[in-house]
């Protein structure tokens, strides 16, 4: 059985087109807040931090080179990922911030946002 994999750029990137700066994404830190505020539920997911440069190998693995956007929940096998996810092949995930943390509170029992 497969778990849900997150995927996210990790905090402090750079970007060479800013040399000197370090960068957090405004899309995951949301995420990588409700993350930290709770560590045992973030272990029930497969979570991984990219470098920003692409191809992000790790999601082109997973998904395929036009679907790198980050963040990016990718569902496993258990519960059933829901209705509105998108797909490709057999594959079914989400890349809008608020549904992911929505889908954090439903599936993984993280706090809601309020």
């Amino acid at each position: 059985m497969s778990r849900d994999r997150l995927f996210l750029l990790e905090a402090g990137f750079t970007d060479d087109q800013h040399p000197g700066d370090a960068f957090v994404c405004p899309d995951g830190l949301p995420i990588e807040g409700l993350l930290a505020s709770a560590p045992e539920q973030a272990a029930r997911l497969e979570v991984h931090r990219l470098p920003f440069p692409r191809p992000r190998a790790a999601v082109v693995a997973v998904l395929d080179e036009a679907h790198q956007s980050l963040p990016v929940l990718v569902f496993g096998d258990e519960p059933p990922a829901p209705a509105d996810a998108q797909s490709l092949g057999a594959l079914r995930f989400v890349t809008d911030t608020r549904r992911i943390l929505a889908l954090l509170a439903e599936r993984h029992g993280f706090p809601k946002v309020h």
